[in-house]
C-alpha cells in the first residue's frame, strides 16, 4: 500500500487512556495498515496516582515518567504540543506546539484522550495562590516549597512568621488530597528532627473538604479508618468546610477561620480538558458524551476515552452509570478503542467497553494505608502491600518498575535526606500557571484557523 494512502489515526493525550491506545494500535497495526500520530506536551506517560510520593521524596520524579521513546515497538510520531481545538467536518486538529507555532493536524481517525485540569471554584485569590497537584513539575515544585518553608521558618525571628510558615493547608478530601496530606506531613515529621530550633509543635497540617465524609467511596469502616490514622499523626481534618478567600500568608475557611499559612495545595477534584468543551458536542457532566463502543454519536471515525468522555459503565447495570475517571478504567478504555478502531479499519464489529472495577487503594505512607480490592476492605500492612502491588503492577515497563521499586525500598531502609533542588525557586508555580486552560479556541476560532484565517489567542 503506497504509503500516502495509509489513514491517519491521531490520538490526543498521552495518559493511562491515550498511551493505552498507542501501544495497542503499534502491537496490533502492520506499519503500512495506518500512520499513528500522538499529540502531547511531554514524550512520557506520567503515573498521576504516585505523584504525592512524589511530593513527599519516597520517590524520584524520574521513576514515575515513563518514557515514550523506549518501547522497542514505537514507530508513533509525536507531536510536542497541545491540542486546542477540533474542527470534527474538517477532520482537522488545531496544535499549539511547545515553540507557541500553531499549526493544522489533518486525520481520518481521532482519539480524543485529553484527560482532565484541576476543577477550580471562583474563589478569591485561590489561582493566583494556591499550588495544584496534577503535574510532575507541580509535585516536584511543592516538594521544594514545603522543605523551604522550615529553612524560612528557622531562619526567622518573627514568631508570627514562623507560625504561618509552619502551617499548611490542604483542599479536597478525596484520594489525591488525602494522600497528599498524609504523605507530606509525614515528610515534615522527620525533617524537623534535623531543625533543633524548630518546635514540633509549631507544624499544622489542615486537610479541608465540603463533603460529609472523607473519601466516601471507601465505605463508611474504611473511610472512618483512614480519618483516625489521619487524626491520630496531628493533621486536624474539617469536613463541611471549604476556601472563602486565600491570600499570600494566609486562608480563610467558610467558617469564618482565618489560618495563618504560606501553603494551600488545592486538590478538589477534576473536571474534563476544555478542549472537551470547545467540540460543541453533547456532554454528561462536562465530559464528552460517547457510546459503550466509546465513539462519538454522529461523528465519523471520532472515538474518545478516559476522564474527558463519559463512557457508559455496563458493568453496573445501572441506566446512566458512567465510568469514574480512575486509572484502571482509563488503560482498559485505551487497549478497547484501539481494538474498535483496527475492527473499524478492518470493516468488523465493534465492542462495547465492560469493565469491572477491581477496587481502591489509599496510601497513606509508612505502614498506613487503606483498600477496598474486589470488595474487600484492609488496613494497615495489608492494605499497604496490596495498594503498592497495584502501583508496581500498572507501571508500564520494567524499568520503571524497577526504580520505583528501589526508591521505595531506599526509602524505607535510608529515609529521606530532605534536599530541595531550588531550581524553580524564583518562578510563579500556582494553579494558573501550570495547566494552560485559557490557551484553548472556540469553535469559531478552530473554523478560522482551518480555514486560513489566523486563529485569536
Amino acid at each position: 500500500m503506497d504509503t500516502v494512502t495509509r489513514p491517519r489515526i491521531l490520538v490526543v493525550g498521552a495518559g493511562f487512556a491515550g498511551v493505552g491506545c498507542v501501544r495497542r494500535l503499534e502491537r496490533a497495526l502492520a506499519p503500512d495498515e495506518a500512520e499513528i500520530t500522538l499529540v502531547t506536551p511531554f514524550a512520557y506517560q506520567l503515573y498521576l496516582p504516585l505523584l504525592p510520593q512524589v511530593a513527599s521524596g519516597v520517590l524520584t520524579p524520574q521513576s514515575i515518567a515513563v518514557s515514550l521513546r523506549r518501547s522497542s515497538k514505537y514507530r508513533t510520531r509525536i507531536i510536542p504540543g497541545g491540542a486546542i481545538g477540533v474542527d470534527l467536518k474538517a477532520k482537522v486538529c488545531v496544535v499549539r506546539t511547545i515553540t507557541d507555532e500553531i499549526v493544522n493536524e489533518p486525520y481520518d481517525y481521532i482519539v480524543l484522550a485529553p484527560g482532565s485540569v484541576t476543577r477550580t471554584f471562583d474563589i478569591p485569590g485561590l489561582t493566583d495562590h494556591a499550588f495544584g497537584l496534577k503535574t510532575l513539575a507541580e509535585a516536584a515544585y511543592i516538594r521544594d516549597h514545603v522543605i523551604s518553608q522550615l529553612d524560612l521558618a528557622d531562619a526567622s525571628q518573627d514568631p508570627a512568621e514562623r507560625a504561618s510558615r509552619l502551617q499548611f493547608v490542604v483542599v479536597g478530601g478525596g484520594y489525591a488530597g488525602t494522600e497528599t496530606a498524609a504523605c507530606l506531613q509525614k515528610l515534615t515529621h522527620a525533617a524537623v528532627k534535623r531543625y533543633p530550633r524548630l518546635d514540633p509543635g509549631l507544624i499544622k497540617w489542615h486537610l479541608i473538604d465540603i463533603a460529609p465524609k472523607l473519601m466516601p467511596e471507601l465505605g463508611d469502616k474504611l473511610g472512618r479508618s483512614a480519618l483516625e490514622v489521619l487524626r491520630r499523626r496531628g493533621i486536624e481534618v474539617s469536613l463541611g468546610v471549604s476556601i472563602a478567600k486565600a491570600g499570600a500568608e494566609e486562608v480563610t475557611f467558610t467558617d469564618g477561620r482565618v489560618v495563618p499559612t504560606r501553603t494551600l495545595i488545592w486538590t478538589a477534584g477534576v473536571v474534563a480538558s476544555p478542549l472537551i468543551g470547545a467540540l460543541g458536542a453533547e456532554t454528561v457532566r462536562g465530559r464528552l458524551a460517547v457510546t459503550a463502543e466509546m465513539t462519538l454519536p454522529g461523528e465519523d471515525g471520532v472515538f474518545a476515552l478516559g476522564d474527558s468522555a463519559a463512557v457508559p459503565d455496563l458493568a453496573k447495570g445501572e441506566e446512566g452509570a458512567i465510568c469514574p475517571p480512575t486509572a484502571q478504567h482509563a488503560m482498559r478504555q485505551g487497549r478497547k478503542v484501539a481494538e474498535n478502531l483496527i475492527a473499524t479499519l478492518r470493516g468488523e464489529p465493534l465492542q462495547p467497553y465492560v469493565h469491572k472495577d477491581l477496587g481502591l487503594v489509599v496510601d497513606l505512607g509508612g505502614t498506613d494505608a487503606v483498600s477496598k480490592p474486589l470488595g474487600i476492605e484492609l488496613h494497615g500492612l495489608p492494605a499497604q502491600a496490596v495498594a503498592r502491588g497495584y502501583h508496581w503492577g500498572a507501571l508500564r515497563t520494567n524499568v520503571a518498575k524497577t526504580r520505583v521499586l528501589t526508591n521505595w525500598l531506599l526509602n524505607a531502609v535510608a529515609g529521606d535526606d530532605f534536599v530541595r533542588t531550588g531550581f524553580q525557586l524564583r518562578r510563579p508555580a500556582k494553579l494558573k500557571d501550570f495547566e494552560y486552560t485559557d490557551s484553548y479556541l472556540s469553535p469559531e476560532q478552530v473554523r478560522a484557523q482551518v480555514e486560513g484565517k489566523p486563529a485569536e489567542g
